[in-house]
């Protein structure tokens, strides 16, 4: 069957896209530094990058045989890849919860957005911050809010032990320090 005739739908770009696995209960939890870049992201697809693919594919396609136009080929390839990236954006947003963690500045309890250091059983202390799903990057030691670790220090309090389920059984963390960004920064 030629490829022309395959109909991508809407489903299996949600399943790509991990909307179709929306957190717990429903809930999007985002910082709103977190929201603004989602939104200059979908911004930039809809009113920079989406206009000149258009263009490009639109002055490919007048140049004849469009089966063997890479420019083409290409760009519409490229436009299915925003279109998707627009839909995810837009969906994700739509579900927003915006959450100023800065309420909880001056607390000891962890609360969504608050940064956290803990210690495990072999005395070793790791600090993280809990942000949403959609801003959380590892490599700065940052973790979604449905990750199993944020879910077992969220609601403790400095001094607290809580335990953390691990392949290899459970896990206590030691809660030693909770801070939240200071009100307006």
């Amino acid at each position: 069957m030629s490829k022309a005739f395959t109909r991508e739908t809407d489903a299996d770009d949600d399943a790509e896209d991990g909307v179709a696995s929306v957190v717990p209960g429903g809930k999007n939890y985002i910082t709103r530094a977190g929201y603004e870049r989602l939104r200059r992201e979908l911004m930039v697809l809809m009113d920079e990058e989406r206009p000149k693919v258009v263009e490009a594919v639109h002055w490919a396609a007048k140049n004849g045989d469009r089966s063997e136009n890479g420019d083409y080929l290409y760009g519409k390839k490229r436009l299915r890849e925003i279109d998707r990236r627009i839909r995810f954006l837009t969906k994700r947003l739509e579900i927003a919860e915006v959450v100023d963690p800065s309420l909880h500045h001056g607390g000891d309890q962890v609360f969504f957005g608050a940064t956290v250091t803990y210690a495990d059983e072999s005395g070793r202390e790791t600090t993280i911050t809990i942000l949403g799903t959609d801003e959380a990057d590892s490599t700065q030691g940052q973790v979604s809010w449905v990750a199993p670790v944020a879910r077992a220090l969220l609601k403790a309090r400095v001094g607290d032990v809580v335990k953390l389920a691990v392949p290899g059984g459970t896990q206590e963390l030691e809660v030693l320090a909770v801070s939240y960004p200071a009100p307006g920064a």
